[in-house]
């Protein structure tokens, strides 16, 4: 692991606890600007330059990008409350498709792995990964090939 990761590791890390604290801090747009700030830096230093570029240019993510980057803008302009709730839709819409994995590995760990592996927050999971289309493309219930079969 490259020095470049390990401090952008410690970027986000720090980027996340101080927008934490500007949420519990009633959405202080000092600390939640400088959560947002740490976190972009972090995630480019974790991923490298050619890649963030490449992860929020994506056109099926123009949506989330929108999102996040006006909710950052918006607590740049100090309305705390209104730029992390679209910063939040934003990040849910970008990174959705990672949280089952990272659900997934905190099954191992030890004081929390019993909490991810009861059956409500595995759906919970596993409800953000399922936003592709594809996985009943075919069925073979027995009633024709239709993919809704009566209960």
């Amino acid at each position: 692991v490259s020095d470049n990761t390990k401090i952008g590791t410690g970027l986000l890390f720090l980027g996340c606890v101080f927008l934490v604290l500007g949420v519990i801090f009633l959405f202080d747009s000092a600390l939640l600007a400088l959560g947002d700030i740490l976190f972009l830096t972090g995630l480019t230093m974790t991923i490298g330059v050619s890649r963030t570029v490449r992860f929020f240019t994506r056109k099926d993510r123009l949506r989330g990008i929108i999102a996040f980057f006006g909710g950052i803008i918006l607590v740049m302009c100090k309305w705390g409350m209104f730029g992390m709730i679209l910063q939040l839709y934003g990040i849910v819409y970008l990174f959705g498709q990672f949280f089952p994995i990272a659900a997934q590995s905190l099954k191992s760990a030890p004081v929390i792995g019993s909490v991810f592996e009861t059956p409500a927050v595995e759906r919970f999971f596993n409800s953000f990964g399922s936003s592709g289309g594809g996985s009943r493309k075919s069925s073979s219930n027995g009633n024709g090939g239709s993919m809704y079969s009566p209960v």
